[in-house]
């Protein structure tokens, strides 16, 4: 892929990534605010009792349906993440690996890593949703907590190449014409 290709995709992701950001902080305070819990307490539940105690706060119809459309939003939000991140270790690898074959094909390789983690966060969100209707049990509450701590590594292995991508891209001089 040229780099200008992966600049333009970095850019746009990036900036749709950042918007539903924005969108899911907000809206996760303001339910946080309201009714004490937010959508990374339920993220943070490893045991049923945990997220049984955040889903009796959401018990409100205006709470559950705030915590309902963050859940389904957050699903626009992980492609967008992920590829940026993906976009963004090309760019970092295309910025600062000239010539090693193996550090190049070591950071195309990581440059899946936050492709995998929003999957892990799709699976961490059908699990919670699965709870929310269904009662969480100590199985599920592990599974759920697992995929989270998983998406978690992923995304900071992610941001760490994003941001290094953008150095890159930054610090790139323009062709001379």
């Amino acid at each position: 892929m040229k780099v200008n290709a992966i600049c333009f995709r970095l850019s746009w992701t990036s900036l749709g990534a950042i918007a539903c950001f924005a969108v899911l902080a907000a809206l996760d305070l303001k339910l946080k605010a309201e009714s004490g819990y937010g959508a990374v307490d339920l993220q943070k539940s490893a045991s049923p009792g945990a997220l049984q105690s955040v889903i009796a706060a959401w018990g409100s119809v205006r709470h559950a349906a705030m915590a309902g459309f963050g859940l389904g939003f957050d699903y626009l939000f992980m492609p967008l993440y992920g590829f940026a991140f993906y976009y963004g270790t090309l760019a970092a690898r295309d910025a600062f690996v000239t010539k090693s074959a193996i550090l190049r094909r070591l950071l195309t390789f990581l440059a899946a890593v936050p492709l995998v983690g929003a999957v892990f966060d799709a699976v961490e969100n059908a699990l919670e949703s699965w709870m929310v209707f269904n009662g969480p049990t100590s199985p599920l509450a592990l599974y759920a907590y697992s995929a989270t701590m998983a998406k978690f590594v992923c995304f900071y292995i992610g941001l760490f190449f994003w941001i290094v991508g953008w150095l890159g891209v930054f610090r790139r001089k323009p062709a001379p014409a």
